[in-house]
This record gives C-alpha cells, sequence and structure tokens, in this order.
C-alpha cells in the first residue's frame, strides 16, 4: 500500500512497526516528527490499529495513516479508519493534528483525499464525530464534504454517502 498525496500533505499508511515506535515515543530514522506529535490522540489510535493487527491481521488500507508535509516529510497528525468497512460498506474515521499545524486547512485537506480514497475502494459511507465544543473539527469534516446527521448529549455526528462508488475527483458529488 503506498502513500496517498495531496497538493501538500503525505498520508503514510503506518506499518505494525512505525506504530509501536509511535506508542513508545520513538521516531524512527525515516520520520521526522513536528513539536507536539505524536499528540494523545495519535498514540491512542495507533494503540487501536496495533490491536487490530494482533486480533484480525493488518487492516490496510482500512487503517491509519500519519499526515505529514510533503516538502519536507515532518509528520503533523494523523487520519485514520477505525476499522474497515461493515456489512453495509460504511467506515468511521477520525483525524487531528498538532497544534502548530492547525488552522491552515491540513485537516481538510487529508481529510478530503482520505473520503476519495475510500469511495475509490468501495466504500459506501463515512461516518465522523466531533464534541459540540470543537467547531474547528465540525469545520473540517463539513469542508470535506460531510453533513450534519444528528447529534447526542456528547458529540455531533457527520456523513457522506455514496450510491455510485466510482472514483470521482470531489467526494461531494
Amino acid at each position: 500500500m503506498g502513500d496517498l498525496v495531496t497538493a501538500r500533505l503525505v498520508l503514510h499508511p503506518l506499518t505494525v512497526g512505525e506504530a509501536e515506535r509511535l506508542v513508545a515515543g520513538e521516531p524512527d530514522g525515516g520520520s521526522r516528527w513536528a513539536p507536539g506529535y505524536p499528540t494523545d490522540g495519535d498514540v491512542s489510535a495507533a494503540r487501536r490499529f496495533l490491536g487490530t493487527c494482533a486480533d484480525t491481521g493488518d487492516p490496510q488500507p482500512f487503517g491509519n495513516y500519519e499526515i505529514r508535509h510533503r516538502e519536507d516529510g515532518q509528520a503533523i497528525g494523523g487520519v485514520d479508519f477505525h476499522r474497515p468497512p461493515d456489512e453495509n460498506g460504511s467506515v468511521t474515521i477520525g483525524y487531528g493534528l498538532v497544534p502548530s499545524a492547525r488552522g491552515k486547512g491540513y485537516a481538510s485537506e487529508a481529510l478530503r483525499e482520505l473520503l476519495l480514497f475510500a469511495r475509490a475502494q468501495g466504500v459506501t459511507g463515512v461516518k465522523g464525530d466531533a464534541d459540540h465544543d470543537n467547531t474547528a473539527s465540525q469545520h473540517v469534516m463539513t469542508a470535506a464534504g460531510m453533513r450534519p446527521a444528528g447529534q447526542d448529549e456528547r458529540v455531533r455526528y457527520f456523513e457522506i454517502t455514496w450510491t455510485d462508488t466510482t472514483a470521482h475527483t470531489d467526494p461531494r458529488s
């Protein structure tokens, strides 16, 4: 499985070894980490990925991706599928960036690429959520083409669905 590349970013699929080093807080020789990386969310996602690998094998291409600057390869966050598609072809995603990378459109850019990739893989729907007070994350999902799909006392839910899963250049169409 190769990297997914956008105008400014590289989404690098994590290997088991890379996830283990991420959890341990030890960058390998090939990865440069931005200050603050990995975040608690990155470590939690890497642990979930390692648990999945141990239980059912590597879920790639529906695993975790490290978000890196295309220009210098520096890791600034992560985006992931929580698990492979369910029986209806739907997946759940998560993402996060180090504080210094926020507010520059990187999360929306990474999520748009992941949505395009999911659709090209035959996924019929993508779900995500954000805490009520996390308006930045809610904006990321809407900017990437996801729409509000409800809420509970803790979070707002977002989703995007497709009936035609052929590859498109815009996940919103």
